[in-house]
């Protein structure tokens, strides 16, 4: 025993710990009641996560995610043609301020793109003769039809995001019928003008910067991706957080976002592969093949979407906001809500 008297080492009594576990030689002490309540904490957190998993499981089966998101890729498959129609009639007026290279090169993309879709007779004998006369100009009654096809089918498919995420939430009865149309439609004129902007600047500003400043090159694809993930969740939360009939804060919108993309990218990567391996050398599908593998992608796309607001709807149905706690509160004692 060193002189002096007992030292605490010595003494477990004068440990001022419950239950304490010495490392043998090393001289490191265990606190046991951390470890345990650290262990607790970890234990909560699996169930907590367990339960947000089953939850949003639960919920997309619920609300038939797999087959609102088919509806959804269908009308926005269903779009397109009449939105590419309209735009080349538009090109076509507006051909005095384009270069002539330029009309040139977009009609020669359209007949190839055609020929993926079409057997060549029927491209030479109505795909053709179609894009000539829009281009010139002479179709003013086609290019107005196109566009509103176009939008009826474009805000179909929105419509059809907004009206389940409104349900997800629980709050079916605080917005109408009427504004909920609205609503789908105006959010499809939004992500339309944000995609014809901001595809061709993701497209072709990496090449307009390398040109322009050389020495950027190396920033500009350190950061290409970044940005792009970053655009991409910034749209979706957008999406997401309007698209709730009552006022709640854009952030907790994020987290399905962020699963939407994952489960976006994931999926693109799982359908690239199998239709590269379905859709090879001889298909059975034949000149279906194109439009099929872009609605499966929009299939993809769609079922990401719906999910990720699974996600959102189940962490508010776990922590509440105020204002969607106090409208289905409200929708449940018979009383109307109030959209936010």
């Amino acid at each position: 025993m060193p002189v002096g008297g007992p030292t605490t080492r010595d003494d477990p009594d004068a440990l001022p710990w419950v239950n304490v576990t010495t490392a043998s030689g090393t001289g490191d002490v265990v606190n046991a009641p951390a470890t345990e309540e650290s262990a607790s904490r970890a234990s909560s957190a699996r169930r907590i996560l367990w339960r947000l998993v089953k939850g949003t499981a639960v919920g997309a089966f619920r609300y038939r995610v797999t087959g609102l998101a088919a509806e959804a890729a269908f009308f926005a498959l269903l779009s397109m043609p009449p939105l590419v129609i309209g735009l080349i009639g538009t090109m076509g007026h507006l051909r005095g301020a384009l270069a002539g290279e330029t009309v040139t090169e977009v009609r020669a993309w359209l007949i190839r793109q055609s020929h993926t879709f079409l057997a060549e007779p029927a491209v030479d004998s109505v795909v053709v003769p179609l894009i000539d006369e829009v281009i010139r100009g002479g179709r003013v009654d086609l290019i107005s039809l196109s566009f509103l096809l176009s939008l009826w089918a474009g805000s179909r498919a929105a419509n059809v995001y907004v009206d389940t995420i409104t349900i997800a939430y629980g709050l079916s009865g605080v917005r109408g019928v009427i504004r909920t149309r609205l609503r789908a439609f105006l959010l499809y004129l939004i992500g339309l003008t944000v995609l014809i902007i901001v595809i061709p600047m993701l497209v072709a500003g990496p090449a307009m910067v390398r040109e322009a400043l050389p020495e950027g090159a190396e920033i500009v694809r350190l950061l290409y991706w970044p940005v792009l993930v970053t655009l991409s969740i910034l749209f979706l939360a957008t999406l997401y957080h309007v698209s709730v009939p009552v006022r709640t804060a854009w952030w907790r919108a994020v987290p399905g976002a962020v699963l939407a993309l994952a489960i976006w990218i994931l999926g693109s990567v799982v359908l690239r592969v199998y239709l590269a391996g379905s859709l090879s050398g001889v298909s059975v599908y034949g000149s279906l093949g194109a439009p099929i593998a872009i609605l499966a992608w929009l299939y993809v796309a769609a079922l990401a979407v719906l999910i990720g607001a699974a996600l959102n709807a189940e962490i508010d149905r776990m922590w509440p906001s105020v204002d969607t706690a106090r409208a289905r509160a409200a929708l449940a004692s018979g009383r109307p809500g109030t959209e936010g």
